[in-house]
């Protein structure tokens, strides 16, 4: 069975492909259209599919996809693996909803920190009992080094590279410095914030740039750059 995982974020539109439990591959879309959609259901020609998406696409897609797959959209409706007893569910993000789904796949019945690193960092938290309870949200990287120069009169837009000293030299290294190195001690200190409150508990990194934070970082984490589309097949298949 040919699944297909679509994960319209604020930044990149991407999909997945999986065969039964195996993701075969990722892709980025260059736009998110009916006719790219059409063209790359002909391509896979999935038996499934679910879209998790935060931005406003064109409704012509969900009906495309609802034609040729077993489609679901992920919404507050969605059924889930968790509860989310928080004050407004409805208003979790899609993306949100699908990487805590990833946590409870592979670990349930116990504590989950499950922190996203994409146009924000978003700290989602699943307790033992699988329940939702929320968490934070905070600017990502690329948010970051744009309000520096957006905010400011004089400083540059600075590209990320990882190979930054722990003191800037220049205009440039220190911008590097305070943003990736201020983002890993925020990470480590919110991490360390749950730690006092519940002990024990996993910590699950996620996003794009997740295996270069994991090696900032001192808490111990289990880093996967791929979680979301893991929690959007269990949320496929939960709901199927």
């Amino acid at each position: 069975m040919v699944t297909l995982c679509f994960d319209f974020g604020n930044t990149r539109l991407k999909y997945a492909v999986f065969n039964n439990r195996e993701m075969l591959y990722e892709k980025v879309l260059h736009e998110a259209s009916p006719q790219s959609i059409q063209e790359l259901l002909q391509s896979v020609h999935p038996d499934k599919s679910i879209l998790s998406s935060v931005i406003d696409h064109d409704k012509k897609i969900e009906a495309l996809l609802a034609e040729q797959s077993s489609f679901h959209q992920l919404s507050n409706t969605t059924r889930l693996p968790f509860t989310a007893p928080v004050s407004k569910p409805e208003t979790i993000g899609a993306d949100r909803l699908a990487i805590s789904a990833a946590a409870v796949e592979f670990f349930p019945g116990k504590h989950n920190l499950v922190i996203g690193l994409g146009t924000c960092i978003t700290y989602n938290f699943i307790n033992r009992q699988n329940q939702f309870l929320g968490g934070g949200i905070s600017p990502g990287m690329e948010m970051r080094l744009k309000s520096l120069r957006d905010y400011t009169a004089k400083l540059p837009l600075v590209k990320a590279d990882w190979n930054f000293p722990l003191i800037g030299y220049d205009t440039r290294t220190n911008i590097t410095s305070g943003v990736i190195l201020g983002m890993a001690k925020e990470i480590d200190g919110i991490i360390d914030a749950y730690s006092e409150r519940y002990g024990n508990f996993n910590v699950l990194l996620t996003g794009g740039d997740s295996l270069y934070f994991a090696q900032l970082l001192k808490n111990k984490i289990f880093a996967d750059p791929h979680l979301i589309y893991k929690g959007l097949y269990a949320i496929s298949e939960y709901n199927n």
